[in-house]
């Protein structure tokens, strides 16, 4: 089916007859063929026109009418009417359809008044092409896509992986059409029978077209549209395309034993036909010269989808080729002013001789960070605008950073390769390559926390709530004390008599309140790094505002207003000066504590951008959206460097390895995709998860990443290791994946919350570069983050199993 469909009727054209004089060739025919004729001819179809009035002339004897009760090429009037009326759409309200079920259309008809006028109908179906008026039987797309099910399954190991793709977007279109040819119910017994073995990987998508059930809802639907008018990329090699081809034209490959006529049939040309309809008007084929056994498995996904839009320019055909237009990036760590830096290595001089401490020697070796190999690091001139002078918290946090460096945790997941975890050199191994995890679950709040954040220091946690309301907590158990409201600043000489400003009493957690909406994102200031507590935190909300709130006074300092839509996340800069924001109206923006209004916005996205994070030298944003898609911002510039194309639904969260050379991206596909900055490549796909993720970070060396979703754990993969899937290994049907077991499934209860029922879980996929799975009993892990020594913080709600 072509997606240029037909424009509809206009006032000016009331009948096809009135703009169209009688053909006299046609006088001899009955009086429902003469309608369709004249309809395909005021519809200018007339190549469809001349093949079906050649058709019946064939099969009718000159000056003889054919017999409706007999005709297999007719239909009467009433027939006719019953399958276009689905179509048509209330005047007052054009998104609704008029007739909903074709059964009762001539009753309903009539009861509105209104005449059995095909034309009337017609006039009001609007953009419905004409070959899907008249296609009749919906058996066709079942028995295509069970075919081409069968085909995949049947092919070579090594051609799965690049075929099991193209499953994806023949059911869409499929679904998609057997809707808007208003066949509903062969519509849903479609997505029953088919939509198993696509879940895991389009879970959201599936769901999403489920609940498009009439034309209407299909031609106001964005997703829906987007298939329709963009052409879906899928990757193949040239022999992969050779084998695709050789199926959908002669039926080669495939076939089971003893299935008969096979692919070879009647139905079986059918299916074919109506795979090969979608192939041709709705998917683009990127055919490489590359080997099948050359390319990783996962790489077939990584040019696949509705692409076009989603390249921020045109002219370029794939991601990859844009990415190498922006050329290098400058990664490394910012340098510090000299200044600063001399300040802090006489601090460090000095406690080194009060403290006496033999190892304090080398803290001067941590306190000029170097770049990787191969990295370029920027210069001063390069950062965002700063202060032009230092204060004293700055010493103090670039000497605690020093110090934090020395005394780190080690983390090497390495060491446990090839190691028996169960003696005592694993138990060892153990705990060289794991990290301590300190989990903080909030009790008797359901699932009204939204978000969670930690202080660097370790001395406040932060939970933003559903209600619109901010609670802060002391995880040291001091009292949180503001200052008074009569505080009156000419009594302040020193900082005795400022502390006795502050009010009596207190308790250990603090409410503030603020928005007026949900609060989706809260984030401490990185100021004093783990030196001191923070002096701000900074939150995004519902209410399309982000507030900044000071920690002296516990109040509402600014809100600063500029997005049109709910706000989904915010974060500081490492830097302290500047933080950015993501919101459903599609942009990113950056914004200074100083200035009310937005310094960038940061537009390109085709639908809600869900999360940012600064990358750590403050020079670039990288972005998450619902369109699929992850994007590198250069900051001051506003222009998009990078675009990073590979997952298969809503990225959600992201997290920058701290040497700045990479970025980890997971979301609701249950994928986690390590990407190479420097190129724009994804480095390696890591599956394990199996229901959404929520919160990613990486250790201190950037050796391991740790993530947190709604399978209730904790999750622990080593960035070095090559990944992949493990070598005993079955196929299970999803997504184009050979999918690997890994002994025994973790996390199943929470599989069972996202599919809604047992019987439609899959089996858990994991690769080799999982370390560990640590559960919870029932909290799904909605933030991970590391302390500066590499100890893991997470947290998130307890759901009581009544609320499953």
């Amino acid at each position: 089916m072509s997606t240029a469909t037909p424009a509809a009727s206009t006032p000016e054209v009331s009948s096809p007859a009135a703009a169209n004089p009688p053909d006299p060739s046609t006088s001899d025919l009955n009086a429902t063929d003469k309608l369709v004729l004249d309809y395909l001819r005021a519809r200018g179809h007339s190549a469809a026109e001349k093949l079906l009035k050649e058709s019946l002339e064939a099969s009718s004897p000159p000056g003889q009418t054919p017999d409706p009760s007999t005709s297999t090429n007719t239909i009467s009037p009433e027939e006719l009417a019953r399958r276009i009326a689905v179509y048509a759409q209330k005047p007052t309200q054009p998104g609704q359809n008029a007739l909903k079920d074709s059964g009762v259309v001539i009753q309903e008809l009539g009861s509105m008044g209104n005449p059995q006028d095909i034309q009337k109908l017609i006039s009001s179906i609007g953009a419905v092409g004409a070959e899907d008026i008249l296609s009749l039987d919906p058996t066709d797309k079942q028995d295509g896509f069970r075919e081409l099910e069968a085909w995949v399954d049947g092919s070579l190991d090594m051609y799965k992986p690049e075929f099991r793709p193209i499953l994806f977007p023949i059911f869409c279109h499929f679904y998609l059409d057997l809707i808007q040819q208003g066949f509903k119910e062969a519509a849903l017994r479609f997505h029953e029978e088919f939509s198993h073995s696509l879940r895991t990987r389009h879970n959201q998508v599936i769901h999403h077209l489920s609940t498009l059930l009439l034309p209407s809802h299909v031609q106001n639907d964005e997703l829906a549209q987007r298939f329709r008018n963009e052409k879906y990329h899928i990757r193949m090699s040239r022999s992969g395309f050779s084998l695709l081809i050789g199926w959908l034209t002669e039926g080669v490959g495939g076939e089971g034993t003893g299935s008969g006529d096979g692919f070879s049939g009647e139905r079986g040309k059918r299916g074919r036909a109506a795979v090969m309809r979608v192939v041709n008007n709705h998917l683009k084929f990127d055919v490489t010269t590359s080997n099948t056994t050359s390319v990783s498995p996962n790489a077939w996904e990584e040019s696949t989808g509705v692409l076009a839009p989603l390249i921020p320019q045109t002219g370029f055909k794939d991601a990859q080729s844009y990415n190498v237009s922006k050329g290098d990036l400058k990664l490394g760590p910012a340098p510090l002013p000299e200044e600063l830096q001399t300040e802090a290595e006489r601090e460090l001089r000095e406690r080194a001789l009060v403290d006496r401490d033999p190892n304090s020697q080398y803290d001067l070796q941590y306190a000029r960070q170097a770049a990787p190999p191969g990295v370029v690091s920027p210069t001063l001139s390069d950062l965002p605008p700063h202060p032009p002078t230092f204060k004293l918290v700055d010493v103090k946090r670039e000497v605690e950073k020093v110090r934090d460096a020395r005394k780190r945790i080690r983390l090497d997941p390495s060491v446990l390769n090839g190691v028996n975890l169960n003696t005592l050199q694993g138990a060892a191994a153990r705990a060289r390559a794991l990290p301590s995890i300190c989990a903080y679950t909030l009790h008797d709040v359901g699932e009204g926390v939204s978000s969670c954040t930690f202080s660097q220091d370790t001395s406040l946690m932060a939970a933003g709530f559903s209600e619109s309301y901010i609670r802060i907590w002391s995880l040291k158990g001091e009292k949180l004390r503001g200052y008074r409201n009569d505080f009156q600043p000419n009594n302040v000489k020193d900082v005795a008599s400022l502390r006795k400003q502050k009010e009596k009493g207190g308790s250990t957690t603090r409410k503030l309140i603020g928005h007026a909406g949900p609060v989706y994102a809260v984030d401490f200031d990185p100021i004093g790094g783990s030196a001191e507590p923070p002096k701000y935190l900074i939150s995004a909300s519902a209410d399309a505002t982000a507030r900044l709130w000071s920690l002296d006074t516990m109040t509402n300092v600014v809100a600063y207003r500029g997005h049109q839509n709910p706000v989904w996340d915010v974060q500081w800069s490492p830097m302290g000066i500047y933080f950015a924001t993501g919101s459903r109206d599609k942009t990113a923006r950056l914004w200074s504590t100083d200035r009310t209004s937005a310094l960038r916005i940061y537009a390109g996205h085709l639908s809600d951008v869900d999360c940012v994070r600064f990358h750590p030298n403050s020079l670039y944003l990288a972005t998450g959206s619902s369109d699929w898609t992850a994007r590198l911002w250069d900051v001051q510039k506003g222009s998009c460097v990078r675009v990073f194309i590979g997952h298969q639904g809503i990225v959600s969260t992201l997290a920058f390895s701290p040497d700045g050379r990479y970025l980890a991206t997971a979301g609701e596909d249950l994928a986690i995709n390590l990407w190479d900055l420097g190129s724009g490549k994804r480095i390696k796909k890591m599956l394990g998860h199996t229901a959404s993720i929520y919160s990613l970070a990486f250790s201190a060396e950037s050796s391991l990443l740790v993530s947190g979703g709604a399978d209730w754990t904790v999750r622990c993969w080593d960035v070095k290791s090559a990944g992949g899937l493990h070598t005993k290994s079955r196929e299970n049907g999803v997504n184009g994946m050979t999918n690997g077991v890994n002994g025994t499934e973790n996390g199943t209860e929470g599989a069972a919350l996202t599919n809604g029922s047992s019987k439609e879980q899959e089996e858990n996929i994991q690769t080799v570069d999982l370390v560990e799975t640590f559960p919870t009993k029932r909290t799904p892990v909605i933030d991970v983050q590391f302390t500066p020594r590499n100890l893991c913080l997470v947290a998130g709600p307890y759901l009581a199993p009544e609320q499953r």
